[in-house]
């Protein structure tokens, strides 16, 4: 027999199959890894093209410092003006949720994640004077990198990670963010690395030990936006979701 005889068979036989089959498994698609965490209750925060659903902390808009490269959101400090900067904030507010996002630095870079921010740029000056940050930052090329409860992962200045799980140098690291009912978890690379209650007494007598004492609102918001900022460093983000609890 041909070959030819083989393979009119073997599409008439698969032609067959998908006939005789139920409607909802011929309609039936594998779901993309994105479009089964929308189904689970994740939604995209950036859609990989635009700076849509961001503005920079007290103002309409994202600054024409953070760009869009190759799907991941670049800040390009060194050639835009200052003017043109500043940290990239949500559009909307967040209470009990579950923040997922991928980073990379450059040599030297510093950078970070900041949440629960009450964004009102003229009585809060910037976004850390009044949220969290979890650190985001080349532990050997910067020098904050090598202060204890400033490393990739820690809860800024509050809290140091319980074990170090930051990839080298240009490599893309998965951070997450999961604040519920006071209770905030940070997730770096699959392991969670600090874990904490937030607003009780413990929280104020840490924040009272810290550079943000003087702060009298620091991380006492409940609800807030969150926030990429821009230190002045080369970063990247990307893939950026959110699911509320």
């Amino acid at each position: 027999m041909t070959t030819s005889f083989f393979l009119s068979a073997a599409v008439s036989v698969s032609l067959t199959i998908a006939l005789s089959l139920p409607k909802e498994l011929k309609d039936y698609n594998i779901p993309s890894p994105q479009t089964a965490s929308v189904k689970k209750g994740w939604k995209q925060l950036f859609d990989g093209k635009t700076t849509k659903g961001w503005h920079t902390y007290g103002k309409n808009q994202a600054g024409a410092g953070w760009v869009v490269e190759s799907g991941a959101l670049r800040l390009d400090a060194s050639n835009t003006d200052k003017k043109e900067r500043g940290d990239l904030v949500t559009d909307q507010e967040y209470e009990n949720y579950h923040f997922k996002v991928e980073w990379k630095v450059a040599s030297g870079s510093n950078s970070g994640i900041i949440f629960n921010i009450k964004e009102d740029a003229s009585k809060y000056p910037a976004t850390y004077h009044t949220g969290p940050e979890m650190q985001v930052i080349d532990n050997a090329g910067h020098p904050d990198g090598k202060i204890a409860k400033h490393h990739a992962g820690d809860l800024y200045d509050l809290i140091s990670c319980s074990t170090e799980t930051v990839k080298p140098v240009g490599s893309w690291n998965k951070a997450e963010v999961i604040v519920n009912k006071g209770k905030l978890d940070l997730v770096l690379n699959g392991v969670t690395v600090v874990s904490t209650m937030m607003f009780d007494e413990k929280w104020a007598e840490m924040v009272a030990g810290s550079k943000f004492k003087k702060m009298q609102d620091f991380g006492t918001f409940k609800k807030g936006r969150i926030a990429l900022q821009d230190h002045g460093d080369a970063v990247w983000y990307r893939n950026i979701m959110i699911k509320e609890l």
